[in-house]
């Protein structure tokens, strides 16, 4: 303001009736601040509103990025306690069940820790990844449910129904264990007479489907265990709201886990694809049928 009334007291001021400039008076500084005080904080007003407005535009991408990074950070950190949290759930499990083989039968009980032993050096493979190929994938849940073959014996039967065109589809590490333990555990371990699982994916446009049906042998207690939930919100961490999973159970009795995800494919080429494979292990025998 100050010097806005030095700059008018030195410059000649203009007349707008005459349309000229006009000689300057007797006036100085001072009273000219007081005769256009109102003017001169209307200008203040306006100056220090636009300056904060500009500073306000100017960090707001950087206020959304680092908004943005804090959120993308905080939902990795829960997606990996997530699967710190399933490892030690599917690794006491399995002990459980070796451990009531010892007195009865140790040499499978033997067999069955060296299984497990290369069945848990399958997460350091990968690392931290959060997707890998669907081939990975099928490979460790066939090695897990033939474990388990170990110890039920006769009394589980495997079938798979894979589209082959698949393979190379990414999906969440460890997604199909929980909803398999779960089969295994819930539906054929606990009835006598044993039981099926069924393990089958198919593609539906940009859909990817994975579902895993088992037969019911005894009473299942209600609501969904540590697995399920597991699954369930790694899914909603890596797909927010593209990506599902839900468990129903018929009157059969059999239960189904079906998980939904977006179809994203790796990039590694491979030989053209196999026909489709249809699997069914039952007790000692296995037959594989082939066709398109």
């Amino acid at each position: 303001m100050l010097l806005n009334a030095c700059f008018r007291w030195v410059a000649p001021p203009w007349d707008g009736v005459l349309q000229k400039y006009v000689p300057r008076t007797a006036q100085g500084p001072l009273e000219l601040i007081h005769q256009g005080f109102a003017d001169q904080i209307t200008i203040y007003i306006a100056i220090l509103v636009a300056a904060h407005a500009y500073q306000y535009f100017e960090r707001l991408p950087k206020t959304e990025m680092d908004k943005h990074d804090f959120q993308r950070a905080l939902a990795a950190s829960e997606l990996q306690a997530l699967k710190m949290q399933l490892h030690p759930h599917f690794l006491f499990d399995t002990l459980h069940g070796i451990s009531t083989l010892i007195d009865t039968d140790r040499a499978s009980a033997k067999a069955l820790v060296i299984k497990l032993s290369g069945l848990l050096r399958y997460p350091l493979e990968h690392g931290s990844s959060d997707l890998i190929p669907l081939a990975d994938e099928l490979k460790f849940i066939r090695e897990y449910l033939e474990l388990e073959k170990m110890r039920l014996g006769p009394r589980i039967s495997v079938a798979w129904s894979i589209d082959p065109k698949m393979q190379r589809t990414l999906v969440p590490q460890l997604i199909l264990q929980a909803p398999a333990e779960n089969a295994v555990r819930h539906g054929i371990a606990c009835f006598r007479e044993g039981g099926w699982v069924e393990i089958a994916s198919r593609r539906h446009g940009n859909r990817v489907d994975l579902c895993i049906r088992n037969s019911m042998g005894g009473k299942r207690t209600a609501g969904m265990g540590v697995g399920l939930k597991n699954t369930r919100a790694r899914l909603r961490y890596l797909y927010a709201d593209e990506a599902s999973f839900t468990f129903s159970e018929s009157e059969d009795p059999t239960a189904t886990a079906t998980i939904v995800l977006p179809a994203l494919s790796s990039d590694s080429k491979g030989s053209a694809d196999p026909p489709l494979l249809v699997e069914t292990i039952e007790g000692n025998h296995a037959r594989v049928d082939r066709g398109r």
